[in-house]
Formats: structure tokens, C-alpha cells, sequence
């Protein structure tokens, strides 16, 4: 948020109109795939750009100058998808909804998506430590720091306390539209993004079967082109709040990894890292959001002698809204000869053939943590 003390963030208050020139190209290079709510088939509007393509300009121009986004690009069709192969089909809480946009609503996302990203780069807005949705950074620079800060520690001879949780996608369209205000989106911008979260309507395709239409009034489409970075716009003050804790972070998404190191005869859990859970849960569920108990785990992570001093197995169960998640001593991979002996890290479960060499063998600096706790 924009407060006294803080460096001032230049204002986002108007759209720059794009060029016919860049509508082409963003057209061009779009997926040919084809939504039911389209009048014509993408491969129909990309044989025919030349004829297509200043209409289609002047339909983003007018919406990004007005600051309105017409009704008939605010309809989502949702399919059902499940979330993994062999699941359960006949559990509900096995699909992702996947929300199916008309072609038009795309490009325009894909517009202000950009700007808004150019917004964030511009005034340093992004939190350093959420690596989805972010050009340069994925699940590789996740696995890099957060490997890198349990090894040190391991060579520290400290015991390291890993939680990894999720969050319900609920997002409140009000506070959005506060946390875009206090990133400095103002004027017709800040009125384009309230109408594109005002009067929403979705309704449920599954096979030859189709619901009736219904309104939404939370979360932000899966399936649309920058929902992800709305999603992590509206986390942005959960950093500062890991921050005051002193503990380390990562996100991915939804996806949080809170850890924190200690000797391996301190208590455990340390009762900073209760307190800060508590803080996160309470922080979640003000801004309408909630931790998944059932996709959190707690894991010690340390070297094998470490693990062994540890005086604490098993150590107290952590609480997450009545769900009790306990904690697992790591099992250690298989190793080839050189490697390095940490027991498990969050990725070691599905690659046990990624290795890190030993202290000693290491040919690159430690990575520093930016931020001082």
C-alpha cells in the first residue's frame, strides 16, 4: 500500500490504446483454440485478419479509453476438468473449473496484463519471493532458493522446520479493487478493472449438458490470461507479514513454503512459527481466503546426525483449521557417491535423482537472501 515512509508509486490512471500493428501480432500468436461463446472459430479470424483485425483494435481501444468492459466478454463458460489423472470422478472436489472466455476478452486481457505488468516492473511492486506468473521465474528458481537456504542450514548443523500449504482461490472482488488502489490504479484504469469484476455471469458445459447462468462475486476466472496476476497482486501484503516474523518464505501461486531453522535440541515447533501461522490463517480469513488442511504438511529437515540429536519424535502436531498436520522426519534418497546428505527436500519425494554436491564441491557463492531478518 502507498503510506507515508515508503518510496512514492507513479499512478496507473489510463490504458495506452494499442495499434492495429499490435493487435495483429497479439492476435497472431495467440492459441487457435476456440471457445463456444465465439461467433467465428480462431483459425476463421487468423485466415481473415486483414479484414478482422482494425475492428477488433477499435473494440480494445473503446473499452480501454471508456473504462468499461462490454457484457457479452464478462460470460465464462466452465468445464469441468479433473485435477488429476485416475482421480475419482464421481467426487466433486476432484475438478477444477476451468473458465472458457470468449477470444476478444482474451486479447483484451492479454493488453492490460501487459501494461498492469509493466505497472509492477516500473515501481518494483512484485514480491520478491512469489516466483509464478513472473517472466524469468518458475518452479526452477523456487527449487533453487529454497534448496539452497535448507542446505546451508544443514551445513550449519541446524534443524530446519518446513511448512508447505495452499490456499482456496476466494478472492474478494472489493478488496482486489483496494489492493489495485494502493499499487496506484487510479482514473479510467481503476474503473476498466471494476467493470470487468462487476456483473460477471458463468454457467457449467459438460459434454451436451449446460447449466443455467449464475453471477460471480469471488475468485478471478481459472482459465483467464491474468487472473494469476491478479491473484498475486492481492497476496502482496502477505509478505510483509511472513517478514515481521522473521521467518523465511517462499510462494508459487497459492502454494506456501514458511520454514524456519533451529538447533536440533530447541523446541519444536519454535513458538515464533506458531504465532506467525496463527497471523496467516487470521490474515486469510479476513480477506475471504483459507489455508487447505488438507494439502499442508510439516516436515524436519536436516542432516542425518542432526536428525538424530533431535530429542523431539515425534514432534507436537501443528493445527490448521481443526486439521491436524504432523510432522515427518525426512527419509533419506538414495544418493550417489559426493552427494550431498540432506535428507529430503519439498521435491525430493518426485526427483530423488536431484542432487546437490557437498559443500565442499559447490562452484557457485551461496544465493543471498535480499531481504534481512
Amino acid at each position: 500500500m502507498i503510506t507515508s515512509g515508503q518510496p512514492l508509486i507513479s499512478s496507473l490512471s489510463d490504458f495506452t490504446p494499442v495499434t492495429e500493428q499490435t493487435a495483429s501480432e497479439l492476435i497472431r500468436k495467440a492459441k487457435t483454440t476456440t471457445c463456444q461463446l465465439d461467433p467465428l472459430p480462431t483459425s476463421l479470424v487468423k485466415a481473415c485478419l486483414p479484414s478482422i483485425y482494425p475492428i477488433i483494435t477499435n473494440i480494445i481501444n473503446s473499452s480501454l479509453t471508456t473504462g468499461t468492459v462490454p457484457p457479452t466478454l464478462k460470460l465464462a463458460a466452465i468445464t469441468p476438468i479433473l485435477k488429476k489423472p485416475g482421480a475419482d470422478p464421481t467426487d466433486l472436489n476432484h475438478y477444477r473449473p476451468i473458465s472458457n472466455l470468449p477470444f476478444i476478452s482474451k486479447t483484451l486481457e492479454r493488453v492490460v496484463a501487459a501494461q498492469l505488468q509493466s505497472h509492477l516492473d516500473t515501481n518494483n511492486l512484485h514480491e520478491p519471493f512469489q516466483s509464478a506468473f513472473r517472466p524469468k521465474h518458475g518452479t526452477e528458481t523456487a527449487l533453487v532458493k529454497i534448496t539452497n537456504d535448507l542446505l546451508r542450514a544443514a551445513d550449519s548443523g541446524l534443524l530446519t522446520i518446513l511448512i508447505l500449504s495452499a490456499a482456496f482461490n476466494t478472492i474478494s472482488h472489493p478488496l482486489l479493487l483496494d489492493r489495485l488502489t494502493g499499487i496506484g490504479i487510479t482514473g479510467a484504469a481503476l474503473s476498466w478493472f471494476t467493470s470487468y469484476l462487476t456483473g460477471r455471469q458463468q454457467f457449467v458445459q459438460l459434454s451436451n449438458h449446460k447449466s443455467g447462468c449464475s453471477g460471480v462475486s469471488l475468485g478471478v476466472p481459472q482459465g483467464s490470461v491474468w487472473g494469476p496476476l491478479l491473484f498475486t497482486t492481492y497476496l502482496l501484503p502477505l509478505g510483509t507479514l511472513l517478514r515481521h516474523h522473521g521467518v523465511h518464505f517462499h510462494c508459487y501461486a497459492d502454494d506456501t513454503q514458511v520454514y524456519i531453522s533451529t538447533k536440533p535440541t530447541a523446541a519444536i515447533p519454535p513458538t515464533s512459527l506458531i504465532t506467525c501461522l496463527e497471523e496467516i490463517r487470521s490474515w486469510l480469513s479476513r480477506n475471504f481466503l483459507k489455508l487447505n488442511g488438507n494439502k499442508t504438511e510439516a516436515l524436519l529437515i536436516g542432516s542425518k546426525s542432526t536428525l538424530t540429536k533431535s530429542q523431539h519424535t515425534p514432534a507436537p502436531l501443528i493445527n490448521i483449521d481443526g486439521f491436524p498436520v504432523p510432522f515427518h522426519q525426512s527419509q533419506e534418497p538414495r544418493r550417489h557417491p559426493g552427494q550431498h546428505p540432506l535428507i529430503r527436500t519439498p521435491y525430493s519425494q518426485h526427483h530423488p535423482d536431484c542432487i546437490l554436491p557437498p559443500p565442499q564441491h559447490r562452484q557457485t557463492p551461496p544465493i543471498t537472501d535480499p531481504i534481512q531478518h
